[in-house]
């Protein structure tokens, strides 16, 4: 299953008044639930499904829940504090955070560059498979990039401020 194709599922149980969808392809299955209005993501293969199933319930469901809340509530008052015409791009999976392709070339954006659709942003590396992550939200400058080079990042995290151009 490609990327995008997870990201238009997400998008869509988050949008939707489903509780949860699960999707089995081949060796590949995820399940995707949407409590409270937050989507939880699971991809694993089908050879590990059942340990991982009986691991389930203490350790995801407890810790997704009250981290998130709490990241939600600190959050709040940073997002009142940008201007109107500010962005806050966020990252649509968990993974390590790339602005580089590649250890030996230039960073994809920096702060002041300007950029529209389609502009890749940055690298998010999950389980091996490096996925560009690009813009969508029309035209843009880059104020500034709230995630470290190299560091872990969360499902929604912000990463960057997008002053909207037009």
């Amino acid at each position: 299953m490609e990327f995008k194709e997870i990201q238009e599922l997400i998008k869509l149980v988050s949008k939707s008044n489903i509780s949860g969808l699960k999707i089995k392809q081949g060796e590949f299955e995820i399940k995707i639930s949407n409590k409270s209005g937050e989507v939880v993501t699971t991809a694993v293969p089908v050879a590990y499904q059942q340990p991982m199933q009986l691991a389930t319930p203490q350790v995801v469901n407890a810790p997704v829940t009250a981290p998130v809340t709490a990241t939600s509530q600190a959050e709040a008052p940073k997002q009142e504090a940008t201007p109107a015409n500010t962005y806050v791009f966020k990252s649509p999976m968990i993974g390590t955070f790339y602005r580089k392709p590649s250890p030996d070339k230039d960073v994809f954006v920096k702060v002041g560059d300007s950029i529209k659709n389609g502009d890749v942003l940055c690298v998010v590396e999950a389980m091996k498979l490096f996925n560009e992550i690009e813009f969508d939200g029309g035209e843009g400058k880059i104020v500034k990039i709230l995630a470290e080079d190299s560091s872990p990042v969360e499902y929604d995290q912000p990463l960057f401020l997008i002053e909207k151009i037009g």
